[in-house]
């Protein structure tokens, strides 16, 4: 089900949230390869950073369609996220659109969708040197529980990354 919010940055332009199509995969691989890079550079494993080629963000946004929802705005997609089960697995917002509520938008979105499908809680992982995306995620008023060894897929296994573990809060 669409939902649409404004953002305080642009009070006048809603921002619409739907279910990702094929149609936007081409916007969300964009969208979560700029986003990826200016949160992880330099706070992963070089292994991970490696396994985070330009031509990987397309196809994993196309393996990933199902599990996406988009923020349009103006007809154009601004943010995304995907779920995986009670995890809020990755969330973006394109640069131009970083600072108003999208990003607030789609986390909620994403934590009614978890509750929705059964699961008390979400969470998620956030990269111990992604100072940014945990101060984003605290004023969201998710709980960080704590540093973890997140294991990020890479083709043929994982890769093991130091992170913190989020936790949405109780509503």
């Amino acid at each position: 089900m669409p939902h649409t919010t404004t953002s305080p940055a642009a009070p006048a332009t809603p921002v619409e949230l739907r279910p990702a199509t094929a149609d936007d995969t081409d916007a969300v691989a964009r969208i979560w390869r700029e986003g990826w890079a200016d949160a992880h550079l330099g706070h992963v494993p070089d292994a991970l950073a490696a396994a985070r080629t330009p031509a990987s963000f397309p196809e994993r946004a196309r393996e990933r369609v199902a599990d996406t929802t988009v923020a349009v705005r103006r007809g154009a997609v601004v943010g995304f996220v995907m779920v995986a089960g009670d995890e809020v697995d990755q969330l973006y917002v394109d640069r131009a659109g970083r600072g108003g509520d999208v990003g607030g938008a789609l986390l909620r979105h994403a934590e009614h969708a978890v509750r929705a499908a059964g699961h008390p809680h979400a969470w998620l992982a956030v990269a111990t040197g992604n100072a940014p995306g945990r101060r984003f995620y605290a004023r969201q008023g998710w709980v960080d529980a704590g540093r973890f060894a997140h294991r990020a897929p890479v083709p043929g296994g994982t890769v093991e990354v130091d992170c913190h573990r989020f936790t949405s809060p109780d509503r």
